[in-house]
Protein backbone atom coordinates (compact mmCIF):
# COMPACT_ATOMS: atom_id res chain seq x y z
CA UNK A 1 0.00 0.00 0.00
CA UNK A 2 1.21 3.62 -1.10
CA UNK A 3 1.81 6.19 1.73
CA UNK A 4 -0.24 9.62 1.65
CA UNK A 5 2.68 11.13 1.14
CA UNK A 6 5.36 9.51 -0.82
CA UNK A 7 8.78 11.12 -1.60
CA UNK A 8 8.56 12.07 -5.24
CA UNK A 9 11.61 11.28 -7.38
CA UNK A 10 13.35 12.82 -10.48
CA UNK A 11 15.26 9.94 -12.13
CA UNK A 12 17.97 11.12 -14.55
CA UNK A 13 19.96 8.37 -16.47
CA UNK A 14 21.23 8.04 -19.90
CA UNK A 15 20.43 4.51 -20.42
CA UNK A 16 16.88 4.07 -21.35
CA UNK A 17 16.30 0.70 -20.32
CA UNK A 18 18.48 0.76 -17.23
CA UNK A 19 16.39 4.10 -16.05
CA UNK A 20 12.65 2.54 -17.10
CA UNK A 21 13.65 -0.79 -15.17
CA UNK A 22 15.22 0.79 -12.29
CA UNK A 23 12.01 3.47 -12.05
CA UNK A 24 9.70 0.05 -12.03
CA UNK A 25 11.39 -1.33 -9.09
CA UNK A 26 11.35 1.87 -7.23
CA UNK A 27 7.32 2.45 -8.14
CA UNK A 28 6.99 -0.96 -6.57
CA UNK A 29 8.89 0.43 -3.55
CA UNK A 30 6.52 1.62 -0.69
CA UNK A 31 6.42 5.58 -0.19
CA UNK A 32 8.06 6.39 -3.23
CA UNK A 33 7.06 7.80 -6.68
CA UNK A 34 8.62 8.94 -9.94
CA UNK A 35 7.75 12.33 -11.06
CA UNK A 36 9.84 12.32 -14.17
CA UNK A 37 12.56 10.94 -16.22
CA UNK A 38 15.31 12.52 -17.62
CA UNK A 39 17.81 11.10 -20.30
CA UNK A 40 20.88 13.91 -19.88
CA UNK A 41 22.29 16.39 -17.62
CA UNK A 42 20.29 19.52 -18.89
CA UNK A 43 17.42 17.44 -19.12
CA UNK A 44 17.62 16.42 -15.66
CA UNK A 45 17.91 19.94 -14.40
CA UNK A 46 15.07 21.31 -16.48
CA UNK A 47 12.57 18.39 -14.92
CA UNK A 48 13.60 19.11 -11.51
CA UNK A 49 13.14 23.01 -11.75
CA UNK A 50 9.75 21.93 -13.60
CA UNK A 51 8.45 18.88 -11.17
CA UNK A 52 10.35 20.14 -7.98
CA UNK A 53 10.88 16.45 -6.18
CA UNK A 54 11.68 15.56 -3.12
CA UNK A 55 15.00 13.51 -4.29
CA UNK A 56 16.40 13.62 -7.60
CA UNK A 57 18.57 10.38 -8.84
CA UNK A 58 21.58 11.21 -10.79
CA UNK A 59 23.42 9.30 -13.33
CA UNK A 60 26.98 10.52 -12.85
CA UNK A 61 28.16 9.91 -16.96
CA UNK A 62 25.61 11.67 -18.42
CA UNK A 63 25.81 14.27 -21.76
CA UNK A 64 25.08 18.11 -21.15
CA UNK A 65 25.83 18.14 -17.87
CA UNK A 66 27.53 15.55 -15.87
CA UNK A 67 26.84 14.47 -12.38
CA UNK A 68 28.64 17.31 -10.39
CA UNK A 69 27.71 19.76 -12.96
CA UNK A 70 23.79 19.16 -12.83
CA UNK A 71 23.87 18.98 -8.93
CA UNK A 72 25.31 22.32 -8.75
CA UNK A 73 22.69 23.58 -10.94
CA UNK A 74 19.66 21.60 -9.25
CA UNK A 75 21.07 22.64 -5.60
CA UNK A 76 21.04 26.34 -6.56
CA UNK A 77 17.33 26.43 -8.36
CA UNK A 78 16.04 23.68 -5.89
CA UNK A 79 17.84 24.09 -2.54
CA UNK A 80 15.17 21.73 -1.10
CA UNK A 81 15.97 19.19 -3.40
CA UNK A 82 18.00 16.25 -2.43
CA UNK A 83 20.64 14.65 -5.02
CA UNK A 84 21.57 11.22 -4.90
CA UNK A 85 23.96 9.86 -7.65
CA UNK A 86 23.95 6.75 -8.36
CA UNK A 87 26.97 5.75 -10.85
CA UNK A 88 29.23 2.60 -11.41
CA UNK A 89 32.42 4.59 -10.51
CA UNK A 90 33.92 2.92 -7.72
CA UNK A 91 36.64 5.76 -7.25
CA UNK A 92 36.45 8.37 -4.16
CA UNK A 93 37.43 10.89 -6.46
CA UNK A 94 34.04 10.69 -7.88
CA UNK A 95 32.41 11.00 -4.56
CA UNK A 96 34.23 13.93 -3.26
CA UNK A 97 33.44 16.02 -6.30
CA UNK A 98 30.20 15.49 -6.27
CA UNK A 99 29.51 15.70 -2.70
CA UNK A 100 31.59 19.28 -2.78
CA UNK A 101 28.83 20.61 -5.37
CA UNK A 102 26.31 19.96 -2.65
CA UNK A 103 25.18 16.37 -3.73
CA UNK A 104 23.24 14.71 -0.40
CA UNK A 105 24.79 10.93 -1.10
CA UNK A 106 26.72 8.66 -3.52
CA UNK A 107 25.59 5.18 -4.32
CA UNK A 108 26.89 2.09 -6.62
CA UNK A 109 24.33 0.69 -9.41
CA UNK A 110 26.52 -2.44 -8.20
CA UNK A 111 24.20 -2.13 -5.23
CA UNK A 112 20.91 -3.55 -4.42
CA UNK A 113 17.66 -1.73 -4.89
CA UNK A 114 17.22 -2.06 -1.11
CA UNK A 115 20.42 0.01 -0.90
CA UNK A 116 19.42 2.66 -3.21
CA UNK A 117 15.70 2.98 -1.45
CA UNK A 118 17.68 3.30 2.05
CA UNK A 119 19.59 5.81 0.70
CA UNK A 120 16.74 7.91 -1.07
CA UNK A 121 14.90 7.93 2.54
CA UNK A 122 17.83 8.87 4.21
CA UNK A 123 19.00 12.04 2.10
CA UNK A 124 15.10 12.58 2.11
CA UNK A 125 15.29 12.57 6.13
CA UNK A 126 18.27 15.13 5.81
CA UNK A 127 20.90 12.74 6.29
CA UNK A 128 23.97 11.70 3.88
CA UNK A 129 24.07 8.48 2.46
CA UNK A 130 27.27 6.80 0.89
CA UNK A 131 27.86 3.41 -0.46
CA UNK A 132 29.21 1.40 2.13
CA UNK A 133 32.45 0.41 -0.18
CA UNK A 134 33.02 4.16 -0.80
CA UNK A 135 32.58 5.54 2.88
CA UNK A 136 35.18 2.58 3.60
CA UNK A 137 37.59 3.87 0.74
CA UNK A 138 36.74 7.54 1.63
CA UNK A 139 37.85 7.57 5.18
CA UNK A 140 41.26 5.53 4.62
CA UNK A 141 41.96 8.28 1.95
CA UNK A 142 41.80 11.48 4.32
CA UNK A 143 43.14 8.94 6.97
CA UNK A 144 46.13 8.69 5.21
CA UNK A 145 48.92 11.52 4.79
CA UNK A 146 49.47 12.66 1.39
CA UNK A 147 52.67 11.38 1.76
CA UNK A 148 51.29 7.68 2.18
CA UNK A 149 49.06 7.83 -0.74
CA UNK A 150 50.17 6.43 -4.08
CA UNK A 151 48.38 6.08 -7.91
CA UNK A 152 45.53 7.06 -8.07
CA UNK A 153 44.87 8.36 -4.66
CA UNK A 154 47.83 10.60 -4.89
CA UNK A 155 46.27 12.92 -6.87
CA UNK A 156 44.09 16.01 -5.69
CA UNK A 157 40.76 16.54 -7.32
CA UNK A 158 41.69 18.58 -9.86
CA UNK A 159 44.40 16.71 -10.76
CA UNK A 160 41.99 13.69 -11.39
CA UNK A 161 39.43 15.79 -12.83
CA UNK A 162 42.50 16.80 -15.72
CA UNK A 163 42.81 13.12 -16.08
CA UNK A 164 39.23 12.43 -16.46
CA UNK A 165 39.33 15.32 -19.40
CA UNK A 166 42.33 14.43 -21.22
CA UNK A 167 41.48 10.82 -21.31
CA UNK A 168 38.22 11.51 -23.07
CA UNK A 169 40.37 12.66 -25.95
CA UNK A 170 39.81 16.76 -24.72
CA UNK A 171 42.71 18.81 -25.96
CA UNK A 172 44.68 20.36 -22.96
CA UNK A 173 43.66 23.74 -23.77
CA UNK A 174 39.61 22.90 -23.76
CA UNK A 175 40.82 20.89 -20.17
CA UNK A 176 41.63 24.75 -18.91
CA UNK A 177 38.11 26.53 -20.05
CA UNK A 178 36.23 23.41 -18.77
CA UNK A 179 37.85 23.53 -15.43
CA UNK A 180 38.17 27.60 -15.65
CA UNK A 181 41.88 27.36 -14.83
CA UNK A 182 44.79 28.71 -17.23
CA UNK A 183 46.67 26.88 -19.85
CA UNK A 184 49.94 27.38 -17.30
CA UNK A 185 48.28 25.78 -14.69
CA UNK A 186 46.34 22.86 -16.45
CA UNK A 187 49.82 21.96 -17.67
CA UNK A 188 51.21 21.76 -14.54
CA UNK A 189 48.59 19.80 -13.06
CA UNK A 190 49.17 17.24 -16.15
CA UNK A 191 53.11 17.34 -15.40
CA UNK A 192 52.00 16.35 -11.65
CA UNK A 193 49.50 13.55 -12.30
CA UNK A 194 51.56 11.95 -15.07
CA UNK A 195 54.61 11.84 -12.93
CA UNK A 196 52.52 10.61 -9.88
CA UNK A 197 51.19 8.45 -11.83
CA UNK A 198 54.44 7.20 -13.41
CA UNK A 199 53.10 7.96 -17.07
CA UNK A 200 55.65 9.07 -20.07
CA UNK A 201 52.11 9.45 -22.74
CA UNK A 202 48.70 10.08 -23.95
CA UNK A 203 48.88 6.64 -24.82
CA UNK A 204 49.89 5.32 -21.44
CA UNK A 205 47.39 8.09 -20.09
CA UNK A 206 44.73 6.70 -22.08
CA UNK A 207 44.90 3.05 -21.18
CA UNK A 208 45.49 4.01 -17.81
CA UNK A 209 42.09 5.70 -17.73
CA UNK A 210 40.44 2.56 -19.22
CA UNK A 211 42.25 0.12 -16.98
CA UNK A 212 40.84 1.94 -13.71
CA UNK A 213 37.06 2.50 -14.81
CA UNK A 214 37.76 6.61 -15.16
CA UNK A 215 36.71 6.49 -19.01
CA UNK A 216 34.83 3.72 -20.85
Amino acid sequence: MKASNPIRIVLADDHTMVREGLAQLLEESEGIEIAGQAGDGEEAVNLTKAERPDVVILDYSMAKADGAAATRQIRIACPLTKVLILTVHENIHYAIKTLEAGAHGFILKAAAVEELVKGIRSVFEGKVYISPLIAERMAEYFRKGKRDRSGLESLSRREFELLRLLSSGMKLQDCAKTMRITDSTASTYRSRLMEKLKLSSNAEMIRFALENGIIG
